[in-house]
């Protein structure tokens, strides 16, 4: 066993090959931006050490492992809802679209899901669904890192063009630095229409 293998609790799982996708998202509850899922099918002969929660991960680890996994994992797709999606279908329905996409961009194709969570995505690929299963599975922490990776990024290029906004440093969720900002400056294109306090603001305007 590695020490990597040591980190997650033993799972029974209905499936003994060797292409099952590790999936979870990032990005529920921002007001602003996509929602990010991510898929991914580990070798099993080339386990990566040090895989965990991407929110237990320092910024330097989590991106080390990205790069990580990007090498040497035996596929992986990153895919997203975007905010107007989130606001036709609401969260709940684009983050499993999100999903949804990450999976069908898996090459080679996955055989078997596993999914954070308590509900598979609507998929017709067999899995399961894994009550915090990025602590409890190493492909979907896997999975986790990738979807919090790129949506940090997509957060940070969205503070470049807005630095007002301080989205590097709260990556769009609601704190109180957000939400000042909202009263002061409005709402952007890319935040959730259909999020309270960007309903409220705009209902100001």
């Amino acid at each position: 066993m590695t020490s990597s293998s040591k980190r997650f609790e033993p799972l029974i799982i209905d499936y003994s090959g060797r292409w099952l996708a590790g999936v979870d998202e990032v990005g529920r509850g921002p007001l602003v931006g996509a929602v990010v899922a991510a898929a991914v099918i580990l070798d099993p002969d080339d386990l990566i050490d040090g895989l965990a929660d991407s929110k237990v991960l320092a910024a330097p680890r989590r991106e080390a492992l990205d790069r990580q996994v990007r090498a040497r994992a035996l596929a992986f797709a990153v895919a997203e809802a975007s905010p107007e999606e989130v606001d036709a279908l609401n969260i709940y329905h684009a983050t499993h679209l999100a999903m949804r996409r990450a999976i069908d961009a898996l090459t080679p194709a996955a055989e078997y899901l596993l999914v954070d969570g308590n509900k598979l995505p609507g998929h017709t690929l067999p899995g399961q669904a894994v009550i915090k299963g990025d602590s409890r599975h190493m492909a979907i922490a896997a999975a986790s890192i990738l979807a919090k990776v790129a949506r940090d990024a997509q957060m940070v290029a969205l503070d470049a063009r807005h630095p007002e906004y301080g989205f590097a440093r709260h990556k769009g969720y609601p704190t109180p630095e957000h939400l000042a900002a909202l009263q002061a400056h409005g709402p952007l294109p890319e935040h959730r229409r259909s999020f309270a306090p960007v309903q409220r603001q705009l209902a100001l305007l």
